[in-house]
């Protein structure tokens, strides 16, 4: 990659860690966005394989940046974009955490916790969606919608969900 990729790239993982409320994974359609559409760091089928494997792995989902930056650019590339972006909403997060702990009885820190809930399920869903779509055929959305709906309206186990993705994945129906 040329430097001014460099600059672009690492630039817009630093904006997108700011806008990361609730993890990584609720940027990760803008991150489709930038590296398979405008840069083609990485394919369709990379991106998804890098949400699955660091999904799968032990450990916290922010994974999937480092192995998305991995297969484009190699360990430099998987630690400039992790370090991307890391850095300024873990800065962010211990900041805001000390502040608002501080100000906890105020009606102004509530209502604002209380707001940010619906813009974390719209960034999830906008993710699900990409996901969903980025192969080809209609069973995906449908062992997408399938998933979310057990998840919500369950108490099934977390790890019955992924043995019984792993089975469907391995009969060749994903």
């Amino acid at each position: 990659m040329a430097p001014t990729d460099w600059l672009i790239l690492l630039g817009h993982f630093l904006l997108l860690s700011l806008l990361s409320i609730g993890g990584a994974i609720t940027v990760a359609s803008d991150m489709h966005r930038v590296m398979v559409d405008d840069m083609g760091l990485i394919s369709d089928g990379q991106f998804s394989a890098s949400i699955a494997i660091a999904q799968a792995s032990p450990g916290p989902n922010v994974l999937f940046v480092a192995v998305m930056g991995y297969q484009a650019a190699g360990v430099v590339g998987a630690v400039a974009i992790l370090t991307a972006i890391m850095l300024p909403s873990t800065t962010l997060a211990l900041l805001a955490a000390r502040w608002g702990q501080r100000r906890s009885h105020w009606l102004s820190v509530r209502s604002f916790k209380a707001g940010m809930a619906p813009l974390v399920v719209g960034l999830l869903l906008a993710t699900g969606w990409i996901l969903a779509t980025s192969i080809d055929g209609w069973h995906h959305l449908v062992l997408t919608a399938a998933a979310a709906l057990l998840v919500w309206k369950t108490r099934l186990h977390l790890l019955v969900m992924i043995g019984v993705g792993a089975a469907v994945g391995a009969l060749g129906f994903v």
